[in-house]
């Protein structure tokens, strides 16, 4: 049976891409090991920044803190509003570092509970093994590129990664559920009879 990737099993095949071999654990001291790690958990974030079925928390509501602050919890790196409820000329509320922000009134101070639509950022060990994939694989192709530079292994590398990211998206379409209304454009032009601004919540791909 074939197990998921973990965190040491990408970096060890980051390491076999420059001829190293690998390490029997994340904190070896080998600063190449190191060095793909941190590689592996910035391409990570990046991935998981656009936003995937597998890591989006629609309806997530949060509420205001005792100084009428909504601030998003530690996992969360996008939010948006979930409903149009509260997108008026009276108030518009985004998100600013952790916290979300009045456009209209130039604060923070809210004051009342935000049901958002939420991007999270998973561990790479909850990661579904496709994602795990794409982005190991991704991670590889730059570390390599990074460290020894070659153009010969980038343009394999690339062609794994595009392998990789067509996967990925071929699960998203899958286990997604979408339809022609999480098209942004689609929906801009159905919003338009009712005079309200529509934001992508981040569904599509």
């Amino acid at each position: 049976m074939t197990t998921p990737t973990t965190t040491l099993g990408a970096v060890n095949s980051m390491l076999s891409t420059i001829g190293e071999a690998p390490v029997n654990g994340l904190n070896s001291g080998l600063v190449d090991a190191e060095t793909a790690e941190t590689i592996l958990n910035e391409v990570s974030r990046s991935v998981q920044s656009d936003g995937w079925n597998f890591n989006s928390e629609p309806n997530f509501t949060v509420a205001a803190n005792t100084s009428g602050d909504v601030v998003l919890p530690d996992e969360v790196i996008r939010a948006d509003l979930a409903t149009t409820k509260y997108r008026s000329s009276d108030a518009e509320y985004i998100q600013r570092g952790k916290k979300m922000y009045d456009k209209v009134n130039h604060t923070y101070n809210i004051g009342k509970a935000l049901k958002l639509n939420v991007v999270v950022l998973l561990d790479y060990e909850l990661l579904p093994e496709v994602a795990r994939r794409y982005i190991s694989v991704k991670a590889a192709r730059i570390f390599q590129e990074r460290i020894v530079g070659s153009d010969t292994l980038s343009a394999m590398n690339r062609n794994d990664e595009q392998e990789a990211l067509f996967a990925l998206k071929e699960h998203e379409g899958d286990n997604g559920d979408y339809n022609i209304f999480d098209d942004y454009g689609t929906a801009s032009v159905l919003d338009r009879n009712i005079g309200t601004k529509v934001i992508s919540n981040g569904s599509s791909f």
